[in-house]
């Protein structure tokens, strides 16, 4: 019997429908590949209900293709369920693909989720709704919501960067910090992030220990002083040096309990959240069914 396979693809980033499902139709010609659901994002529905649908309608595999919105989306729906999710990376951050090794080619991601391995995944669990990269609370947060959606479609991650000049000298918050069971950290700081890959926008690993297969979270707390510290912030994400100090320090644990003595913007996946002064996240181990490279099915950076 034929297999189905869907593709929910972000409307909001794509340009020549006919040309993409005329891509999807040949990249299935070959196998015993069902004439494949071509299902669109809209601003009422991010993915979630329609993979759903498709679900009921018998995928055995789901594409998500868009940027990390668009995963966060489509995994949120496939959590207990067998059907394994693929990616077409075509956002602005990808962050979720890169850490699986997807590659970034159309043909190429194809081929991995029509042909590749299946892998299971952690997946974070905020506020009721499931993360598969990172969520934060403070600066990260509010130069996500202040990049505008058009910058990011036209130059990609840059347009984080360039958003985030205005919100580097903004004054620091006191956080307190729970890791698991543990007595709370407290610290004066510009942003905690909690990630279950570790990367920035462009691939920067600003969390270099952190593995989507691991069983726990990567936690950051980020505390420059000035421009100088955020500069060596930085570097040490690009390099993907290990280095902490008072002004980055990088945590391990399975439930992590964030408050801010204010309430302060956050975000999930590069989606801005509501915003509050309390950032709860728990590892959700081996959630969710993935498709990786074969060099990738051990285990995924």
């Amino acid at each position: 019997m034929p297999r189905l396979v869907a593709f929910v693809v972000n409307g909001s980033r794509t340009r020549n429908l006919a040309q993409l499902r005329a891509r999807f139709a040949a990249a299935t010609t070959d196998g015993d590949w069902a004439q494949p659901l071509m299902l669109m994002t809209t601003p009422a529905d991010s993915g979630e209900g329609i993979t759903r649908q498709a679900v009921q309608a018998g995928a055995t595999v789901v594409f998500a293709v868009g940027g990390d919105g668009t995963v966060r989306a489509c995994a949120q729906a496939l959590v207990g369920t067998a059907v394994p999710l693929a990616i077409v990376p075509s956002g602005s951050g990808n962050l979720t693909a890169r850490s699986l090794g997807v590659p970034r080619g159309l043909d190429a991601a194809l081929a991995v989720g029509l042909r590749g391995h299946d892998h299971s995944i952690d997946l974070a669990s905020v506020d009721g709704m499931v993360c598969t990269a990172m969520a934060g609370i403070g600066v990260d947060a509010a130069v996500v919501a202040t990049t505008p959606d058009p910058l990011k479609r036209r130059v990609g991650w840059p347009a984080y960067a360039a958003a985030a000049a205005v919100h580097l000298l903004a004054a620091p918050t006191e956080f307190s910090i729970r890791l698991d069971d543990g007595e709370p950290l407290v610290r004066q700081a510009r942003a905690v992030v909690v990630g279950n890959c570790g990367l920035l926008p462009g691939g920067f690993p600003i969390l270099p220990a952190a593995r989507p297969d691991d069983g726990v979270l990567d936690v950051g707390i980020l505390a420059p002083s000035g421009l100088a510290g955020w500069v060596s912030v930085g570097c040490r994400a690009i390099l993907g040096s290990r280095h902490d100090d008072h002004q980055l320090q990088r945590c391990q644990a399975r439930r992590v309990q964030v408050r801010a003595a204010t309430s302060l913007p956050r975000q999930v996946d590069g989606e801005v959240i509501a915003s509050s002064d309390e950032l709860s996240v728990r590892a959700l181990p081996d959630a969710l069914r993935v498709r990786v490279p074969a060099r990738q099915q051990r285990r995924p950076g």
